[in-house]
């Protein structure tokens, strides 16, 4: 072998090693199984009588009754900042901090052990929400990073690592070995007096997500984390490939660079835009298992949604109210880690649904990262997901009718009808399945369609049957379906309108049996 040849191996080897090293990096997502609770929202430091702490301590046990295993807490630094636009007014929320001091808005630093230790009691683990890329940059706090050391944006030629933050006046640079090393001793801090098992990152694309590996490399490899990458592909400057990527590949890209699990955007995006069959299309959706466990899942929270009290919170880009029950149907019965917003569970009467949602989850045993498979066919969204010990089969807004006989009795029923739920056993790994239809003549305006008895063909609903391919082989039709492995299926090929107004003609009994397998085919004919 010369050496041109070796090093070009070399090469090969390298690039495929570091695909498989991606393919198997570490994702801080804690066990995998975790079902987040946003514990607070954006007027939740105006609490009234009673500091937010406090509630955390009194509800610690019913939070985790309720199933939730971790808790995104509000950030824990002292702020003292105030400010009021002609619509919405703030301060004190954690968001424009003064230093690292635990006695705040919230409550005391001793409120706040006392809530994290509850809370620990009741087996939910508590999450921080840090901001490292920002703070309140008046007089008062300069003494903890002073002016001109480049310690600050605007003070070293905007060296920051991302995004200014509104001007970028308040931006600390989080690249300056100083201000790296205190916010790193601080989330130890957090983690070693305050029961810190995990942290979620504000405004991460003011920041490199290399900064917030080598972050939680400190804080340590086997807790969680998840980062807040608010920003769209428009929002990237002409000639980045961000700007020409879908939602997904940015927010993947963060994650690879991170190793932390990031918010789905991608989600939240056709939530907000797209149909309900559209949200099939968020990070949580996507075939690779790898994307999936990366993504936290949420309908609202502080910042995009209503809040309780003075103005109704921020509510920057809140779902329809319309919609709010089957996306918390969608995002607790899927793949990704779902995040509850605390309002919905606790203040807005949603809370019932919510937890019979957490308990199939958890009866079913979904991760975040389990298969989760979307029969198109059907109008609305209808899906299925696999879990270590039942399968969830989801249907919103769907003109799902026929069923097939797993599927007799739904285990939920909400909202008359527009969110339905059963659970089945769970289903094997999807295996691809030839059909052919023999001597299946047609006329203008029709074609030929395989229907039977699983979910997959239809469930005998010629409206929902899989059309075929014409092989140009005469009147042979040929498609391929996914259907679960060793599966019993029947199924016939029907001829009709292609605007499923009318059957226009079935195979002749008896209906086709088969056993699906790998590789698998079946036949029918007229």
């Amino acid at each position: 072998m010369n050496r041109k040849t070796l090093l070009g191996l070399l090469i090969t080897l390298t690039f495929v090693g570091a695909i498989h090293a991606s393919e198997t990096a570490l994702v801080r997502n804690g066990t995998g199984e975790e079902i987040l609770l946003q514990g607070f929202h954006w007027n939740a430091s105006r609490n009234g009588s009673e500091k937010w702490y406090a509630v955390l301590t009194r509800m610690a046990g019913q939070i985790g009754q309720d199933g939730f295993t971790a808790i995104w807490m509000p950030p824990p630094w002292r702020d003292t900042s105030s400010w009021q636009s002609s619509t919405a007014s703030g301060g004190g929320e954690g968001y424009f901090w003064r230093d690292f001091e635990k006695n705040g808005q919230y409550g005391s630093d001793d409120q706040l052990k006392q809530a994290a230790g509850e809370l620990d009691s009741a087996g939910v683990k508590v999450v921080y929400d840090v901001v490292p890329n920002h703070m309140d940059d008046s007089a008062a706090v300069h003494s903890m990073f002073p002016r001109r050391s480049n310690e600050w944006r605007h003070d070293c030629g905007e060296c920051d690592e991302g995004d200014p933050f509104m001007d970028g006046s308040a931006d600390l640079n989080t690249a300056n070995a100083e201000v790296f090393d205190r916010f790193k001793n601080e989330f130890i801090n957090l983690r070693d007096h305050y029961g810190a098992k995990g942290l979620r990152f504000d405004f991460v694309r003011g920041y490199a997500p290399e900064t917030v590996d080598r972050w939680m490399t400190g804080f340590g490899n086997q807790q969680l984390c998840v980062g807040e990458m608010w920003k769209g592909p428009g929002e990237y400057p002409e000639g980045d490939w961000h700007r020409q990527a879908s939602w997904q590949d940015a927010l993947k890209d963060w994650s690879d660079r991170s190793h932390c699990m990031v918010f789905d955007f991608a989600l939240k995006e056709r939530m907000q835009n797209g149909s309900i069959a559209q949200w099939r299309d968020g990070l949580n959706g996507n075939p690779d298992p790898q994307w999936r466990k990366v993504a936290v899942t949420f309908v609202d929270n502080h910042d995009t949604g209503y809040s309780p009290g003075l103005n109704q919170g921020q509510h920057h880009w809140p779902l329809v109210e319309s919609r709010r029950n089957q996306a918390y149907a969608y995002i607790l019965s899927s793949p990704g880690t779902p995040s509850v917003y605390w309002p919905d569970m606790y203040d807005w009467q949603r809370g019932d649904l919510i937890r019979q949602l957490i308990s199939l989850r958890k009866g079913a045993g979904i991760k975040a990262d389990s298969p989760i498979r979307f029969h198109t066919q059907f109008s609305g969204l209808v899906a299925t997901s696999t879990g270590a010990r039942k399968s969830l089969v989801i249907a919103l807004d769907s003109d799902l009718t026929k069923l097939p006989p797993e599927l007799a009795q739904p285990v939920l029923t909400w909202d008359d009808g527009k969110i339905r739920i059963w659970s089945v056993s769970a289903e094997p790994a999807p295996v691809s399945v030839r059909f052919t239809c023999n001597n299946a003549s047609t006329q203008p305006g029709q074609s030929v369609y395989a229907v039977g008895s699983s979910l997959e063909l239809g469930a005998w609903d010629p409206a929902h049957a899989i059309r075929l391919g014409n092989s140009l082989q005469g009147n042979r039709w040929t498609g391929t379906v996914d259907v679960p492995a060793q599966h019993v299926v029947e199924w016939k090929c029907i001829v009709r309108d292609n605007d499923s107004s009318a059957v226009v003609r079935w195979q002749p009994d008896p209906n086709v049996n088969f056993t699906s397998s790998a590789g698998g085919e079946t036949s029918g004919s007229f």
